[in-house]
């Protein structure tokens, strides 16, 4: 099926039928979410949520192995913050621990003293000195408990400063072609949000775990001073109390990863209504009341789920505490016996009591915390592992330092394929480029236009044997970040910081506080943004943000004037100019290419344009056409002109286009 010629005589293409099985008729109804079975299946697991309820699956044997692993990690990663602190955290938390086990000792002996024979003030009397003991003791506790927690202040936030610049150095720094990988998006995400958010929290919950050990071997060391039978009766008490609190510990951890998911559903409606770029669809379509009836339903639905959870939880606790109170009143019985046959003295039994209710508890605590650590570790693992995945993909600091100067640029059989892509971005491309050479880079999207261009900032570096020579010295053989810095790119989309007017010229040359006040101002007078800075409350320090109070927001238009300018004030041997006036409108997109392309040629400068508006070209030097990662077509524009290929073509195309839209205005504006 083919339509008849328009009235510029240019006959479309034939409309493309259905491919495959017809599309049936929609249903006149449908589900906004699944109604049934669990609302978290329809969702797939965040990248953020990978180790989320590990611990509820790992059984008893698997965590115990872990945690001296998990132990020996985090005390390296103290030492290596401060040590000072970490021998303070260490030899505190032992004393602390010993002050326990010789407190409880000493109520052992103030038992004694209250159940020997003799008048009941004699007893009391005899008592004060061992209970003068016992407060001595919970006193030293206190204190050394006290040291433990100075001392953990100290390391903890030297951890995570340790961890999160070195996170940031590395990932601010690795290859271009890395950062285009999603994965990598995921992982740098993951170990950002949640890996040192633990790293945080784990050395605490480590020396939790270790005053939870200590505590319950002290309380078996005073049980068996006390008397050896009494250690088998500890484990008839605690074991019970162990296993309960092994099942509480996994249904909290697998609750919280299923609250996690469901509350992400809840929270795409909840985004969806609050987004700003939504606004504006959402209220022309009257959408909200729909919206707001499916996050109802799903917040009702959560609401029962919490409230299953909730009781199933209360009935795991209460079952667990019947069994460990049935044990507790085994080991009771037992100890009674003990106490009847004469094996154990009243004031001892008193104080084995004592000490296997510290042991439950001390247990019930390692228990718990042995389950956050070894999930929390999970995350501290996943981040020190990224970390090490980072080194490896560093950009090459050895080598030459890139010259302040470049006469040519030669491309020889260059090629590039983006990671995961089967299909090379650029397919044995060459090229020369002259210092006082304006160039273009044409062709449709994807043609390898900006990947070429990044090869030539030293972003992205040659595969398959190919080349990019400075002056005839290999890239490869340079330091790429001083190659870098030998580049100015101005980008389509600009990185809008949220900073100063002058701090977003002067960032280019790697400084927020610096600059050359001369340059800056010549750079904004070439790009056009000297108007607009011009005219910001503060002018020059004018903070380019609605985030800080008084802050100033640009259109896209200005901020591709600012971007332009940023890429001037770098005064780079290399100037890439990639789509920089896109949000312009022509009147200001002419004024930059005259002043840019035109008033102010450097001859030690090369200059690469990348543009779909093929006018702006016109007067390159050189004009490359992209096609399929190839370069189809070179030459100067009379040159490709009188070709007649491609660029004819669509600059033909283009200019159409322009005249059309003229004559049209001109219609108009004729008296009827």
């Amino acid at each position: 099926m083919s339509s008849g010629g328009d009235a510029d005589g240019i006959r479309p293409g034939p409309v493309p039928g259905p491919r495959g099985a017809e599309l049936p008729l929609p249903p006149p109804a449908v589900p906004g979410g699944p109604h049934d079975g669990d609302i978290a299946d329809g969702l797939e697991e965040a990248y953020w949520s990978v180790y989320d309820g590990a611990a509820s699956k790992a059984t008893v044997g698997q965590i115990l192995a872990r945690l001296p692993r998990i132990v020996r990690q985090i005390g390296r990663l103290a030492w290596q913050a401060d040590r000072t602190a970490t021998i303070a955290v260490v030899v505190l938390q032992l004393a602390s621990a010993a002050m326990t086990a010789f407190g409880l000792m000493a109520s052992v002996a103030v038992l004694r003293e209250l159940f020997a024979e003799g008048p009941t003030p004699d007893r009391v009397r005899a008592a004060i000195p061992q209970l003068l003991v016992v407060v001595g003791f919970l006193s030293a506790r206190a204190l050394l408990e006290a040291g433990v927690a100075i001392a953990q202040a100290r390391v903890t936030p030297k951890i995570r400063t340790a961890l999160e610049t070195e996170f940031l150095t590395l990932t601010a720094h690795v290859r271009l072609e890395v950062v285009d990988d999603a994965d990598w998006h995921d992982e740098a995400y993951r170990a950002n949000d949640r890996g040192l958010f633990y790293a945080r929290q784990i050395v605490g919950q480590v020396v939790s775990l270790a005053a939870a050990l200590l505590g319950l071997v002290g309380t078996a060391g005073v049980l068996g001073v006390l008397h050896p039978a009494l250690l088998p009766l500890l484990l008839l008490s605690v074991l019970p109390v162990g296993a309960a609190a092994v099942r509480s510990a996994r249904a909290r951890f697998h609750s919280f990863k299923r609250w996690n998911t469901l509350q992400r559903r809840v929270r795409i409606f909840s985004w969806l209504l609050l987004e700003r770029d939504a606004s504006a669809e959402l209220r022309s379509d009257t959408a909200q009341g729909a919206l707001l009836d499916e996050h109802h339903r799903l917040t009702t639905r959560i609401a029962e789920e919490d409230t299953r959870l909730g009781v199933s939880s209360a009935g795991l606790t209460l079952a667990g505490r019947a069994v460990g109170g049935i044990g507790t009143g085994i080991t009771y019985t037992a100890l009674g016996a003990m106490l009847i046959a004469g094996w154990l003295p009243l004031a001892s039994g008193a104080g084995a009591v004592l000490a296997i209710q510290a042991a439950q508890s001390s247990l019930t605590r390692l228990v718990d915390v042995s389950h956050l650590v070894y999930e929390h570790a999970m995350w501290v693992d996943d981040l020190l592992a990224f970390q090490e995945r980072c080194r490896t993909l560093q950009p090459r600091r050895s080598g030459l330092p890139a010259p302040e100067t470049v006469k040519s640029i030669t491309l020889k059989d260059v090629s590039f394929t983006y990671p995961g892509k089967d299909t090379p971005a650029l397919n044995g491309i060459s090229m020369t480029l002259l210092a006082g050479q304006t160039v273009a880079f044409v062709g449709v999207n994807g043609s390898g236009k900006s990947t070429c261009a990044r090869l030539l900032a030293g972003l992205y570096e040659p595969q398959d044997g190919g080349t990019v020579s400075w002056d005839g010295v290999s890239v490869l053989d340079m330091d790429a970040e001083s190659l870098q810095a030998r580049v100015g790119c101005v980008l389509q989309d600009p990185v809008r910081f949220p900073f100063s007017a002058l701090a977003n010229l002067t960032i280019s040359r790697g400084t927020l506080t610096e600059a050359d006040p001369r340059r800056a101002l010549d750079a904004a007078r070439a790009s056009g943004a000297e108007q607009v800075i011009a005219g910001l409350p503060g002018g020059w320090n004018a903070l380019l943000s609605k985030r800080f109070r008084g802050g100033q927001e640009l259109s896209a238009g200005q901020w591709a004037k600012v971007a332009v300018a940023r890429g001037l004030y770098k005064n780079a041997p290399v100037l890439l100019l990639d789509e920089p006036t896109a949000s312009m409108d022509p009147r200001a997109e002419h004024a930059v290419y005259e002043a840019v392309l035109r008033d102010n040629p450097r001859p030690d400068q090369i200059t690469v344009l990348i543009s779909h508006r093929l006018a702006s070209v016109v007067a390159c030097d050189r004009i490359f056409v992209f096609d399929g990662g190839r370069i189809t077509e070179s030459g100067t524009h009379q040159e490709l002109m009188n070709l007649g290929a491609e660029y004819a073509a669509m600059f033909t195309l283009q200019a159409a286009g322009y005249r059309a839209e003229a004559e049209d205005l001109d219609r108009m504006k004729r008296p009827s």
